[in-house]
């Protein structure tokens, strides 16, 4: 089936017209790609700032090179203590969180 785009004039619609409404089981497997996209994204360019190596980073955070490996490239599943030991430690970095 195809979709129409005509009337889509915002990001809001246009995503809701691709992954459906807030709340359904499509918009929320969405929602969840795109914060894990965020978080690889975030610690990718920390490293890179940092000058370390995957390796290195893993070292100082107290975990594997493909557990870093995974969550930069947006694979895998995060556990919330990990991340933040990977930033705070490995990284020297503060973590906030904010919910909506």
């Amino acid at each position: 089936m195809k979709k129409n785009y005509d009337n889509i004039k915002t990001f809001d619609k246009l995503i809701e017209l691709e992954h459906g409404k807030i709340g359904t089981e499509s918009r929320n497997k969405y929602e969840e790609g795109a914060q894990m996209f965020i978080v690889s994204e975030m610690l990718k360019s920390a490293r890179k700032d940092a000058n370390l190596t995957q390796e290195q980073l893993a070292e100082k955070a107290g975990t594997k090179k493909s557990y870093i490996s995974k969550i930069e490239n947006g694979k895998g599943n995060i556990q919330l203590s990990t991340l933040i030991r990977i930033f705070e430690q490995g990284l020297n970095k503060k973590i906030g969180l904010t919910f909506l």
